[in-house]
């Protein structure tokens, strides 16, 4: 089988750095995306070091509407065709929603839920139709239950999961899986970013990113639909 290519979302930090060491450790080629074009330049430098693999940066802010359109428009330039794509970008606020700040909200739902589903969308069909590859969906232990003080994080998890449970049944028979990981907590720069009581999540409870990376990883080449926690 040729080398894949996989897409990584959310590539400059915590868990989809880690994800793309992994991938990168197989020897697939690699698409990173983030806002922090630095930090990515930086990770694909790394990878094409120690593994020998071809590694791609793309800058691109998902809260903007139309980064997944503008991503795709510079994959068909370059010829590239995405095997593997790992939905790892987004983001939380911890207060009472009438509190918070609505655009933040409505930005939240645009990262976490939005251009999981356009960038799903625009790609899938090709894999449908070469038969090969998947999607890796990071959602959340969150996506089990309500979060009152962090609701809207909470339901864009549930809705993750949901959505890949409902993909993992429509592409059987497909050659294709998709792959839901549900960390907890997670020693990422997520709680700072979010704030409140997140900041605190730390200790023997936690897990690392490369290790939920890890997990992830596992679960996709297995075939399975949900990987929770220390599985």
């Amino acid at each position: 089988m040729s080398t894949e290519t996989v897409l990584v979302t959310g590539a400059s930090s915590g868990i989809g750095l880690e994800l793309a060491r992994c991938f990168a450790a197989e020897g697939c080629r690699l698409i990173l995306v983030a806002r922090k074009g630095i930090a990515l330049e930086a990770l694909a430098a790394e990878l094409r070091k120690a593994h020998k693999i071809q590694a791609q940066v793309f800058t691109a802010d998902l809260a903007h509407r139309d980064a997944p359109n503008r991503l795709l428009a510079h994959l068909q330039a370059a010829g590239i065709k995405v095997d593997v794509l790992v939905n790892n970008a987004g983001f939380g606020a911890q207060g009472k929603f009438a509190e918070l700040p609505l655009e933040r909200q409505l930005d939240m739902l645009q990262v976490n839920i939005t251009a999981v589903v356009h960038l799903s969308g625009l790609l899938l069909p090709g894999m449908i139709e070469r038969r090969r590859g998947g999607v890796l969906n990071v959602a959340s232990t969150a996506a089990f239950q309500p979060g009152p003080g962090m609701g809207i994080y909470y339901a864009t998890k549930a809705f993750v999961l949901s959505f890949t449970e409902a993909l993992a049944e429509e592409l059987a028979g497909t050659g294709l899986t998709a792959t839901a990981v549900c960390p907890g907590p997670t020693r990422t720069n997520f709680g700072a970013a979010a704030g409140g009581r997140f900041k605190r999540v730390t200790g023997r409870y936690s897990m690392s990113a490369a290790a939920v990376a890890r997990l992830g990883h596992r679960a996709f080449r297995s075939g399975r639909v949900v990987a929770i926690g220390r599985d």
